[in-house]
């Protein structure tokens, strides 16, 4: 059985639900479009709204250019599945992202990807350097995680919840990147930014010379200017456009 084969789960939820299972399709349709995906490996989870804290996540063993709306498994807080599906779910997958659901409640989305350049920036002792744009904006919300293995332990939610702390990134040591959102839309922005400022940071070592960074007063203004440029709205603004792009390549993320 295959994504497009489930039967459509439209009305069949809330009007709420169904909106959150189209925009959170349409975000791993995005991750895949762009080239962060790590097969089917990775995920994006998304808060239901309701005081039941249960969520959506990808149906394990699906490519995210497979995964539509009605596919998206709802589970709760242990990653239980809610619902009849033929489709696993894979609890050691959700061991990030429950615990920074239960941490942030301002939270909808939590998105992780192990791009090659994340990766590869991850490893970096330095981490992210101050040498673009791009980065001012990642680095004014920035928390480290370092590597313990694979996610599997329930004693390391507490440290991951930490250094997470209030903030929008988090950069995995030696694993990869995650962002946080108020908005399945917020948070694939925050992704898209966070993936540029590790591409541009891998390029411009590359050339072998040595890097300008941005003066600490320019990367204080610039977090201040970010919210007047797009008055906090920066995804509600890009979002659409994406959703656009998104519909006239493959619009089977709706289904």
């Amino acid at each position: 059985m295959t994504a497009l084969s489930i039967p459509s789960l439209k009305g069949k939820v809330s009007d709420a639900e169904w909106q959150l299972r189209v925009d959170l399709a349409a975000a791993y349709r995005l991750v895949a479009l762009y080239g962060w995906s790590d097969l089917v490996f990775t995920h994006i989870s998304a808060r239901i709204p309701g005081p039941e804290h249960h969520f959506l996540i990808n149906p394990y063993g699906l490519m995210f250019d497979e995964i539509t709306a009605s596919s998206l498994v709802k589970v709760d807080m242990a990653c239980n599945k809610l619902h009849d599906t033929p489709f696993p779910v894979n609890p050691a997958g959700f061991t990030i992202h429950s615990c920074i659901h239960a941490a942030r409640e301002d939270v909808v989305c939590v998105l992780h990807t192990h791009s090659r350049a994340g990766v590869a920036v991850s490893a970096q002792a330095a981490g992210v350097l101050a040498i673009s744009q791009q980065s001012t904006i990642v680095r004014s919300s920035l928390g480290y995680h370092g590597y313990e293995g694979i996610a599997l332990r329930a004693d390391e939610q507490p440290r991951l919840q930490a250094n997470l702390g209030t903030n929008t990134f988090l950069m995995l040591r030696n694993h990869g990147l995650l962002t946080v959102g108020a908005s399945v839309a917020d948070a694939w922005l925050n992704m898209y930014v966070f993936e540029n400022t590790c591409r541009i940071q891998i390029d411009a070592m590359s050339g072998g010379g040595a890097v300008t960074e941005v003066a600490p007063e320019v990367q204080a203004f610039n977090s201040m200017a970010l919210k007047t440029v797009t008055a906090g709205q920066g995804a509600q603004i890009a979002w659409p456009a994406l959703i656009r792009r998104l519909d006239r390549v493959d619009p089977s993320y709706r289904e």
